[in-house]
């Protein structure tokens, strides 16, 4: 997570010349992607960070562009003063004040761009200070409101009168680009007609635009008008053609053109002409574009246009918004990604066109798709048509294309989205199921412990036995897969063991066994994988007793059965735990489990391993007379004689060393038994995994070293003689034997030398 408090220490552990080399990356990074990189979950640009760049000479400034962030006014008036800006963006930074407005205009003289949000409130929101209206306020006194004397492009949002505009507008003649969206109060734009270098104008959802056409044609210079709104009601103009072809006919420099949501295209009807199109018959669908038709515009805004203008045949136009096909959709898109109300719609459009039909162009939609949700965070709609279509879009057969930076800009977009919105189950589920089109944990990996914060509330906080329960904990138990012990750690420290024992007490109280129970059973075993502490979790949670219910429960369940039996297994391994299993209720039950057929041979298998673990702390430490320890060691040896060596199973180990701990266990051969059956087992049946990495921790020496030893029986020096030969057979050039004879037991052993074989770990 990114914090000021990180980069300020980093900064200050560097020596000049890296620090002079961060001070520009740190700039650059600032300026090209503050606007999107602290979107992410706890990343914001704060007071603090802001202070970094107090001193102009070494990280000189140009461009301000914040979004969502938390700075206040004191933190961006030092920023104005310390540095010579030509663009500020300020877009929902609600702890600005009016405060800052005047430190706004000291340091405007090379301002070139300024766009305020309307929840940024840095422009004071009247004129007077006083209550007296008809009093002269100081800014019309001064003759400006806002000084900057270069700029040329204003964005702003507003709700306030005629006057203020009027005061605030007119002097600003060099003005190229002028957005004034959802303002209210503007009156009908005579104060504009002075802006002679006006080319692009943005009237979105401003009420009242009828009024303002006479003033918007004397604008000679427009190249670029935007009349739409997003509620048709407000876009019912009188006479719709007329003032269409008004408006033509009056900005002859006219190229682009937003109507959406508007009348303004009549109600042409959508004909098909037969034969090929000729731009040059003066044909057109849409009345008032009629003289268009020779000159197409280069873009026309038709989403959302009465009568279904986009759907026409003949509109004269190069690019087009609307929903008629794919690229109007994607033109939409784009067009509007600043317009939540809108975006929302096309977005799911945009979901339809990939459900129902295709997209041909896949990059240009994932573009957009993430430009959205990253801009509009807390828009849950938004969040979730975009979930929605992400889920389609890495679901298909282009998926494999995805380099890794889009990876995972893809999963940690959908991460701010249910990071937003993990109360709606809708989110959670398009959320989760676009996750699982991902390689799980190897692709999420850099964002694994909020992944692992979401799935733990999904797990835990969501409807019981509901779609999105089951499918975050099938997630949250590939986390637990394939990962090494400080994320099974982190996993426990972070109330994983908890939460499942929970689940598996509510199936419990109802007796009640699903695959959410199962799994649950599967996360803990996961979780417990070679870490003592979660093994200590789920002892003192009260796992054993949930072991004995499920077991009373729910005795015919196969796969849950073969879970917790694995889960114990685990937690035989801990020496330090096992006295905890020392008693006869719990012995009772692992030795009756031995002659369990659940499974194939794994319920039975998992039981000799627990048992094998507690019997090697030696007969000391078998505390109970009952059932006696040489009856259970009996038992499980006759248990192990009864398996098929070739048994394909359902395990993966990383590592085997709890198993050769077992096999220098010589004072109960019966404890080596087992052991060595396991390791002949997975050599034989998978000898390209198991048999290197019986030589990789050292197996063959603990082998030869049982071979050579008085205590084990002929069957188990059998077995062991089999691993040894299987690795000879499939790694050759990895094993060198040398063989020394002495009359004394330990110069009799076998020595292996083991070759270097850290080069050529890739080819396995």
């Amino acid at each position: 997570m990114l914090n000021s408090m990180m980069i300020f220490n980093l900064h200050n552990s560097l020596q000049w010349p890296d620090r002079k080399n961060f001070h520009l990356i740190l700039v650059y990074f600032f300026e090209k992607y503050s606007n999107s990189v602290f979107q992410q979950e706890g990343n914001s640009v704060d007071d603090g960070f802001a202070n970094l760049f107090s001193d102009s000479r070494c990280m000189p400034l140009k461009r301000l562009k914040l979004r969502n962030s938390t700075l206040g006014n004191e933190a961006l008036k030092r920023l104005l003063g310390a540095h010579r800006l030509t663009e500020v963006d300020l877009q929902r930074c609600s702890r600005l004040t009016d405060q800052c407005f005047e430190t706004l205009n000291a340091t405007s003289d090379q301002l070139l761009s300024l766009s305020i949000g309307d929840d940024t409130g840095i422009f004071p929101k009247t004129l007077h200070s006083g209550s007296d209206a008809r009093m002269t306020s100081a800014y019309e006194a001064r003759g400006f409101m806002l000084r900057a004397p270069k700029l040329k492009r204003l964005s702003l949002r507003m709700q306030c009168e005629r006057k203020y505009f009027l005061t605030l507008l007119r002097p600003l003649r060099s003005l190229t680009h002028l957005d004034l969206s959802c303002c209210g109060g503007l009156g009908c734009l005579d104060y504009l007609d002075e802006m002679q270098c006006l080319m692009s104008l943005v009237l979105y959802n401003v009420q009242g635009v009828q009024s303002m056409i006479p003033a918007i044609c004397s604008i000679k210079s427009l190249r670029h008008l935007d009349i739409s709104q997003a509620n048709e009601k407000h876009g019912k103009f009188l006479d719709e053609n007329q003032a269409l072809l008004l408006l033509i006919q009056n900005l002859p420099n006219l190229e682009s053109l937003d109507i959406s949501g508007t009348n303004l295209a009549g109600t042409g009807a959508a004909v098909m002409h037969e034969g090929p199109v000729n731009s040059d018959s003066g044909v057109s669908d849409i009345p008032g574009l009629k003289s268009r038709a020779f000159r197409p515009l280069e873009f026309l805004g038709l989403y959302g246009t009465m009568h279904g203008a986009c759907h026409r045949h003949d509109i004269p136009a190069k690019r087009i918004s609307g929903d008629a096909n794919e690229q109007q959709i994607l033109t939409a898109a784009a067009a509007y990604l600043d317009r939540p109300e809108i975006l929302q719609k096309v977005l799911n459009d945009l979901y339809h066109l990939f459900r129902f039909e295709s997209c041909q162009d896949l990059n240009m939609a994932l573009t957009l798709v993430l430009g959205a949700m990253d801009r509009h965070r807390t828009e849950k709609h938004i969040q979730i048509s975009g979930s929605a279509t992400l889920f389609y879009i890495v679901k298909g057969k282009e998926k494999q294309v995805f380099v890794p930076h889009i990876k995972k800009r893809i999963v940690s977009t959908l991460l701010n989205a249910m990071s937003a919105h993990k109360d709606d189950d809708t989110m959670m589920r398009n959320g989760c199921l676009t996750l699982c089109q991902f390689k799980i944990p190897q692709d999420v990996l850099f964002e694994y412990q909020r992944l692992v914060e979401i799935l733990l509330h999904i797990v835990s906080d969501m409807e019981q036995e509901g779609f999105v329960q089951r499918i975050g904990i099938y997630l949250l138990n590939s986390l637990a897969c394939q990962v090494d012990g400080t994320q099974k750690q982190l996993l426990g420290d972070m109330g994983a063991m908890d939460k499942m024992l929970r689940i598996i007490e509510d199936r419990l109280q109802r007796r009640h066994c699903d695959d959410v129970l199962e799994v649950a059973w599967s996360t803990m075993w996961n979780v417990t994988d070679e870490t003592a502490v979660n093994c200590q979790r789920f002892l003192e949670g009260g796992g054993m007793d949930l072991f004995l219910r499920c077991l009373n429960t729910f005795h015919e369940k196969e796969e849950l059965l073969r879970n917790m039996m694995g889960l114990l297994g685990n937690v035989a391994e801990v020496k330090h735990l096992r006295p905890k299993l020392m008693t006869s209720e719990f012995v009772n039950v692992f030795a009756n489990l031995l002659d369990s057929n659940t499974d194939g041979i794994e319920v039975s298998y998992n039981a000799a391993g627990v048992l094998s673990h507690m019997a090697s702390d030696g007969a000391d430490k078998w505390t109970m007379t009952t059932p006696r320890r040489e009856d259970v060691l009996s038992r499980m040896v006759g248990a192990v004689e009864k398996w098929d060596l070739n048994t394909e199973r359902n395990i993966n180990y990383r590592s085997f060393e709890p198993i050769l701990h077992l096999v220098n266990v010589n004072h109960t051969p019966e404890c080596q038994h087992w052991a060595v059956w396991a390791l002949a087992n997975l050599t034989e049946v998978y000898e390209n995994k198991y048999c290197f990495l019986v030589i990789e921790e050292g197996g063959i020496q603990l082998l030869y070293a049982l071979l050579a030893h008085e205590a084990p029986y002929p069957r188990i020096k059998e077995l062991a003689t089999k691993v040894i030969d299987k690795c000879r057979e499939q790694f050759p050039e990895h094993l060198v034997f040398h063989q020394e004879m002495s009359s004394s037991v330990e110069c009799s052993r076998s020595e292996l030398v083991l070759m270097p074989v850290l080069a050529h770990m890739d080819q396995y």
